[in-house]
């Protein structure tokens, strides 16, 4: 279960990704990941989501941050193909 905390910080993650960094970051960085601290707004983009949180938490490594991957619905797809 995700604690209420946590809904806040992915909410307010979101909602800067959808207001201030889309645009710029779906034109700059698309497939990448972005990790966003929403109380000081910061965002880390890196290759991978491993990376993009890292950066997060070497800089606010007491905070909880959102990661998203750049341009998709999800961070991550499970499943497989079929053609």
């Amino acid at each position: 279960m995700v604690s209420a905390e946590t809904k806040s910080v992915i909410a307010r993650a979101k909602q800067i990704y959808d207001t201030q960094l889309r645009t710029d970051l779906e034109m700059k960085h698309m497939d990448r990941f972005v990790a966003i601290e929403p109380d000081s707004g910061e965002h880390f983009v890196a290759d991978t989501f491993d990376a993009a949180v890292k950066l997060a938490r070497a800089k606010h490594p007491t905070k909880l941050s959102h990661t998203i991957h750049i341009g998709h619905a999800a961070a991550f797809h499970i499943g497989i193909m079929c053609q």
